[in-house]
C-alpha cells in the first residue's frame, strides 16, 4: 500500500495579537531594483521593466522624477492561514490587508545612494527589523554601496538573507558569476556565513527553518521583478519564516516599565500631533499618561496617548518590540523632534551629555584622536559627539580597539548602557556599545549646555 508524507505549516499566533508580525529591512546597491521588488510584492503585479512597480511607493516628487528613493517607506505584505499572499491587488486597503492575514510583513524600504547613508544607518538602528533584505543586481553584482549595507547588518547583527534581482536581463552564466562572487565574500573570516543557493520550494522551506535556527545560514535567492521567475520562492520563504525574537524575551520586555522611540513626528488635520516608532519594552494603551524628552534643556514633558494604530488600523494596546503610531492629541509639534523616548513617569529617565563606548575603528584615514568630531547612531538618536578621551591610548588607527569618552554637541539623550553604537564621520567609520553613561538632571544639563 503507497504511503504519503505531508509537511504542515502549523503557525501559533498568540491569543493578544492578531497576527504574527516579522518586520524586514530592505538593503542594496542604488538601482539594484529594491523599490520595484516591495512593489510588486505588495502591488501583486510584475514590473514593465521600466519601474512602474515602484511608483506607488515613492512618497515624493523629486524620487518619483530621479526613480531613487531618498527616504524610509514601510510596505506591507500579508499570508493568510492558508499561506496565499494577501496584498493590494484585489484592491484592498491596508486595514483589510491587516483583518484577513495571520501573518504581517512591514519592509522597511531603505535608501541605496551613498548620500543617504545617514538615513539607512537611522533605519536599520531605530527601527529594530527582524532581519535584512540585501538586493543585488545580476548585471551588476557586489558594487556601490552593497559591500556598506553588508557590513552595517553585520555591525549590527541582524540576520540577513540575499536576493539576486534582474535574472531577466543578463546570461545564466553572469548569475552564476554573481551568486559565486556573493558566496566568497559571505565565507570571509570577516563575515563567517553559510550560504544556500534556494532553487525549490524544497530549499525555501528549509532555508526558512535554517535562517531562523542559526544566524550564519545566508539564504540566496535569485528571481526577476519583471517575468516573475521564482518569485514565488521568495513568497514561501516569506511565509514560513517564523518570528525571529523568542517570545519568553518578549514576555519578559512585556514586564518592564513602558518606553517608546520616536522615529518620526507628523501633523495630521483633525488628529493633531502624531508619533511613530517602536516600543522597546513594556505595553502602552489608548489614554496612558507617559512623558516624553529629553528637551533641549533636560526636562521631560507630560503627555497623554489618545488613539494608537498598527499597520494603518486602530489597536487599543502595544505590546514590547511592535511599531505603531500614537496620536497625542495638541501636543506642541515643535518641542518634539526624532531621538526622543516616551517612558512611563515612574521609570525617572536618566540623560546624559557625556558617555563611554567600547569602540572598534572599522576605517579612518589618518589616526583618530581626542577633538575629533563624529555623528554617533545609537538605536532612533543621531547627534554630532566630540572625543573628549581615548582610555590608555594617545591615537587610535584602523582596526584598533578602545574605550572612548564621547561628549554630545547639542543636547543630552537618553541613553542605555549595552546600546549598539555606530558613528561616522566622512569616510571615518567604527562600530561598539555604551558602557557607561554619565546621568545628569535637567538642572545641570541646562548648566552644561549654557541655559
Amino acid at each position: 500500500m503507497p504511503r504519503k508524507i505531508t509537511e504542515v505549516l502549523v503557525r501559533k499566533v498568540p491569543d493578544n495579537q492578531q497576527f504574527l508580525d516579522l518586520r524586514v529591512a530592505v538593503l542594496g546597491n542604488v538601482d539594484s531594483g529594491k523599490s520595484t521588488l516591495l512593489g510588486v510584492l505588495t502591488q501583486g503585479e510584475l514590473d514593465n521593466g521600466r519601474g512602474r512597480a515602484r511608483l506607488n511607493l515613492f512618497r515624493h516628487l523629486h524620487e518619483i522624477q530621479s526613480g531613487r528613493t531618498s527616504s524610509i517607506s514601510f510596505e506591507i505584505l500579508g499570508f493568510n492561514s492558508k499561506g496565499e499572499v494577501v496584498n493590494y491587488s484585489d484592491s484592498r486597503t491596508a486595514e483589510e490587508i491587516c483583518e484577513s492575514s495571520s501573518k504581517m510583513i512591514t519592509f522597511i524600504d531603505l535608501a541605496g545612494h551613498h548620500k543617504y547613508l545617514h538615513t539607512t544607518i537611522f533605519g536599520l538602528t531605530s527601527y529594530c527589523p527582524d532581519c535584512a533584505l540585501l538586493l543585488v543586481s545580476a548585471n551588476t553584482g557586489i558594487a556601490g554601496t552593497t559591500r556598506e549595507h553588508l557590513g552595517l547588518a553585520l555591525a549590527l547583527k541582524v540576520p540577513f538573507f540575499i536576493v539576486v534581482s534582474k535574472v531577466d536581463l543578463c546570461a545564466k552564466t553572469t548569475v552564476e558569476r554573481t551568486v559565486r562572487q556573493l558566496e566568497r565574500v559571505l565565507k570571509q573570516p570577516g563575515c563567517h556565513k553559510v550560504p544556500m543557493l534556494v532553487t525549490s520550494e524544497d530549499d525555501a522551506v528549509t532555508a526558512a527553518q535554517q535562517f531562523a535556527q542559526s544566524p550564519n545560514v545566508t539564504p540566496i535567492f535569485t528571481l526577476s521583478s519583471v517575468s516573475g521567475e521564482s518569485l514565488d520562492l521568495l513568497k514561501v520563504f516569506l511565509n514560513i519564516l517564523p518570528p525571529l525574537t523568542n517570545s519568553k524575551e518578549q514576555e519578559e520586555l512585556m514586564q518592564q516599565l513602558t518606553e517608546f522611540q520616536v522615529d518620526e513626528i507628523y501633523t495630521v488635520p483633525e488628529v493633531g500631533t502624531v508619533v511613530g516608532g517602536t516600543l522597546s519594552s513594556g505595553i502602552c494603551r489608548e489614554g496612558d499618561q507617559l512623558v516624553v524628552g529629553p528637551t533641549d534643556d533636560g526636562c521631560f514633558l507630560e503627555l497623554r496617548v489618545c488613539s494608537i494604530q498598527r499597520n494603518r488600523s486602530a489597536c487599543r494596546v502595544l505590546r514590547a518590540g511592535q511599531a505603531a503610531t500614537l496620536a497625542l492629541g495638541d501636543f506642541d509639534r515643535a518641542l518634539l523632534r526624532k531621538g526622543m523616548v516616551m517612558v512611563s513617569p515612574e521609570m525617572n529617565p536618566t540623560i546624559c551629555s557625556v558617555f563611554e563606548a567600547e569602540i572598534v575603528l572599522l576605517f579612518h584615514a589618518t589616526t583618530f584622536r581626542r577633538g575629533f568630531q563624529v555623528t554617533v547612531h545609537v538605536g532612533n538618536v543621531r547627534q554630532t559627539a566630540v572625543v573628549e578621551k581615548i582610555h590608555a591610548k594617545d591615537k587610535l588607527r584602523t582596526g584598533e580597539k578602545a574605550v572612548v569618552r564621547f561628549r554630545f554637541l547639542k543636547h543630552p539623550e537618553y541613553l542605555k548602557v549595552g546600546a549598539k553604537l555606530l558613528f561616522r564621520e566622512g569616510v571615518t567609520k567604527g562600530i561598539g556599545h555604551v558602557t557607561d553613561v554619565q546621568a545628569i538632571t535637567a538642572g545641570e544639563a541646562q548648566a552644561n549646555m549654557g541655559f
